[in-house]
């Protein structure tokens, strides 16, 4: 599986949200969107998933323009979650993992014992389970994420396209959630996450694409695009940039710069 943003541009209101913007997304990379606030993020990635549609520019999944593939097949092959995910209807948890299968299932066609496996298997790989009787909107917000992540893997897409879904996160089950998406990398799917935290995209992405006034500033692998200089550029803070054989590449912010640089 392969999707592709060619030239994507976004233009709202008199203001351009992205411009020109090529993404490519293929088999077995995690990759890692990452940018300042109001960079474009969110943007783009409802531009590749379908839910928004760009001025001008293209969106390919295996070589086919999105937009005329079945509707069907697109919730099938792509997984998204969007930031701070909500639920609108005081269903069981289970219920809501359920709704996972509805890609797969004709009108009101009931779960199938291998539907009812697949759901099973998502809360188990989510650690929802124990909460699989609870009203979702009694959840935490971090518990109500791992929910949603849990019904985005019931789906068993080939792509997942996820909007910040570590942000609400308690630092194990941040953890947890990069390793069931590095795990699903790994096992031939894909995925494209927005991220702020430059340290777990460091450890677990493939590459990086890095946003800025809604163009790509930076793309790459990890070490080409985390630099000082294009930190100092783009997100304004002078770093530190440490090498571990295991962790990989850590960045630690040390101070704001005093006058503002361009790439």
């Amino acid at each position: 599986m392969n999707l592709q943003g060619r030239q994507l541009s976004l233009r709202i209101n008199g203001n351009d949200i992205l411009k020109n913007v090529d993404i490519n997304i293929n088999e077995g990379e995690l990759v890692g969107l990452i940018g300042p606030n109001g960079a474009g993020k969110t943007s783009l990635l409802k531009l590749l998933v379908n839910l928004q549609t760009a001025t001008s520019g293209q969106v390919l999944l295996n070589n086919e323009i999105l937009e005329t593939i079945d509707r069907k097949q697109i919730a099938q092959t792509l997984g998204y979650l969007e930031q701070s995910a909500q639920t609108h209807w005081p269903l069981q948890v289970r219920r809501v993992v359920e709704l996972g299968r509805l890609p797969y299932q004709s009108p009101w066609q009931k779960l199938s014992a291998a539907d009812v496996d697949t759901v099973d298997q998502a809360m188990a790989q989510a650690e929802v389970s124990h909460l699989s009787e609870r009203i979702v909107s009694t959840l935490s917000g971090g518990e109500r994420l791992r929910v949603l992540m849990a019904r985005l893997f019931a789906t068993q897409p080939n792509i997942i396209l996820a909007d910040e879904p570590i942000a609400s996160l308690d630092p194990y089950h941040q953890l947890h959630t990069m390793e069931l998406l590095r795990d699903h990398c790994d096992q031939q799917g894909s995925a494209v996450i927005v991220m702020h935290d430059l340290n777990m995209a460091a450890r677990f992405c493939d590459r990086l694409v890095l946003l800025n006034h809604g163009e790509v500033a930076a793309e790459g692998n990890i070490e080409d695009v985390l630099t000082e200089d294009i930190l100092a550029a783009v997100y304004g803070f002078k770093a530190k940039l440490l090498h571990d054989e295991e962790l990989g590449l850590t960045v630690i912010p040390q101070a704001r710069n005093s006058v503002t640089t361009t790439l």
